[in-house]
């Protein structure tokens, strides 16, 4: 086994979910990239769905599109953003997909007759995917969702504690994160949860080489130790995550009580001194930026911010590299319904419409758009926000009946967003959807090439690039039977990607551009992406006027 040489670091969580595994993980992926180490993680999720394509955001947060079109888990986009990388589908996989294969080879008879059982089939398919993502790296950090104890993590745990008798000592860490809670009324930081979360891994077999402790306020040394004793680890290994003022500055903390020391011993790595002056930088702006501008942010589904996960940490990679806030004022495009854009926007620097799904809430956004058409408001438009542009203009300026998309009407008169029957996709294959085709599975995901027009914010936004690269997750397109009327009237196409339309801007506005392709998915803290860098720069401008 890991022939290549590659050193996993898996990452569990106890007591209860949502503690932030996974911006764990990011961070020390992240400090570990800056020692010069090449890096991946993976994030395994035990639910029996076979993507998250299909489930709600307001159940599951964001849907994170890699560029080779996986719909995957949110936590992915945190893994791009502080790695500044591209993962792929081999980064993150589900029980579901677990067990499809195994099924599928039991079928076609690999198996040779044997009675299919979690122990060995089931775990020998996870163990086969974690090598699969480390080859070609120095580390590869296994993110685990869940926490210890769930019926469904007991084939990943199994899979995790066979791997470092497998692999070898010097080759294997286990890092443990859990909560450290403060019991108000007792006025004690409490450290039985933790104890007994460790107890639960070591009953299964694992024994954790470190502890993250999640805690709102400072922990004491002595608690610290405590814990070390306790739970049989080094006194260097308990490392603490205190609530942070952006995620962007725990790796921050983690460098500073040096948790690489630990992890470099364990793993038996050299050169464990990260440079990370140019992140320290950013997030200093970020926590003290010289200014603020406030952005109008129109969508659905508001009760949940995280299903916006990848577009609100754009806005901050943007704000920081400008050494700006972005404030977001949430609004909620059934309240313009109601009440008008003007009482919403009118006080706002700039305009974004975010993408969607469903009919709730599309006429505010209507009405949001042309309220920032109107009154010259930067405006971006991203996929969803892109098409009710156009159907926006089609209405108001075009002055055409019935003027709607085949998402939301059946048979509209002028049909400006309509369903293609074919087109080729990501790699190259021939897609057919219809309008029964099954959700799962029939968008147009991941990277797709886009041509700039010359003289465009798009093409200005990317450097002068006339091909750039960027990310959809869409069923509906732009009707090209419209194109010409459009252009005739001011609203310009300035993105195509193999004749579909994947950018527009209207012309006497300053800046307003709506796009297919969903630009937030390629922002990194490091390298923000063109598109919302310069939305956020027109609105800095409009600003100051």
């Amino acid at each position: 086994m890991s022939e290549n040489g590659t050193k996993y670091i898996f990452v569990t969580g106890g007591v209860l979910s949502s503690l932030g595994k996974g911006i764990t993980a990011a961070s020390i992926g992240t400090l570990l990239k800056h020692t010069g180490q090449r890096v991946a993680v993976l994030k395994l999720d035990p639910y029996i769905n076979v993507d998250p394509g299909t489930m709600s955001p307001l159940e599951h947060g964001e849907v994170f599109v890699t560029k080779d079109g996986a719909e995957t888990d949110l936590d992915l986009g945190h893994y791009e953003r502080f790695l500044d990388t591209s993962l792929t589908q081999k980064n993150n996989f589900t029980t579901g997909q677990v067990y499809k294969t195994v099924i599928e080879n039991e079928r076609k008879g690999k198996y040779l007759g044997k009675t299919i059982q979690v122990v060995p089939h089931i775990v020998n398919e996870i163990k086969e995917r974690i090598l699969r993502a480390g080859e070609g790296k120095d580390i590869l950090i296994v993110e685990l969702g869940g926490t210890t104890g769930d019926i469904e993590g007991l084939p990943y745990l199994e899979t995790i504690r066979q791997m470092k008798h497998e692999l070898g000592r010097s080759m294997v860490m286990n890092i443990h994160v859990t909560l450290l809670p403060y019991i108000k009324v007792a006025g004690e930081l409490k450290t039985k949860p933790t104890q007994h979360s460790i107890q639960e891994l070591r009953r299964i077999g694992i024994s954790p080489h470190m502890i993250i402790l999640r805690a709102e306020q400072p922990v004491p040394t002595d608690i610290k130790k405590k814990i070390a004793y306790s739970c049989d680890v080094e006194e260097d290994s308990v490392i603490v995550a205190e609530d942070a003022a952006t995620i962007y500055q725990v790796p921050l903390g983690f460098l500073n009580q040096d948790i690489l020391t630990p992890i470099c011993k364990q793993l038996d790595l050299n050169a464990c001194q990260p440079k990370m002056d140019e992140w320290s930088d950013l997030v200093h702006k970020i926590i003290m930026p010289s200014d603020e501008i406030k952005i109008a942010f129109v969508g659905k589904y508001l009760d949940l911010k995280e299903s916006y996960k990848s577009l609100t940490e754009a806005l901050i990679h943007a704000g920081a590299h400008l050494d700006y806030r972005v404030n977001i004022k949430w609004v909620d495009s059934e309240k313009v319904e109601e009440d008008g854009a003007a009482k919403y926007i009118k006080e706002c620097d700039g305009v974004l419409v975010a993408g969607g799904f469903g009919e709730r809430g599309v006429e505010g956004k209507i009405k949001a758009i042309q309220y920032a058409r109107e009154e010259k408001i930067p405006f971006l438009g991203i996929c969803l926000g892109m098409q009710l542009s156009i159907i926006e203009y089609g209405r108001n300026v075009l002055e055409l009946e019935d003027v709607n998309s085949v998402e939301f009407t059946e048979k509209p008169k002028n049909p400006m967003i309509y369903l293609i029957d074919e087109f080729i996709d990501a790699s190259g294959s021939k897609q057919v959807r219809t309008s029964t085709s099954p959700l799962g599975g029939t968008l147009r995901l991941g990277e797709y090439e886009c041509e700039t027009k010359e003289g465009s914010h798009l093409r200005e936004a990317y450097d002068g690039a006339t091909v750039i690269y960027e990310r959809h997750r869409h069923r509906y397109e732009a009707n090209p039977k419209y194109r010409d009327l459009l252009e005739s009237h001011g609203m310009m196409v300035t993105g195509e990607s193999h004749g579909l339309i994947d950018a527009i801007e209207v012309k006497d506005h300053p800046w307003f551009l709506g796009v297919q392709f969903h630009p937030e998915f390629t922002s990194r803290l490091q390298s923000p992406n063109p598109s919302i860098l310069a939305f956020v720069k027109a609105s800095i401008e409009n600003k100051s006027h």
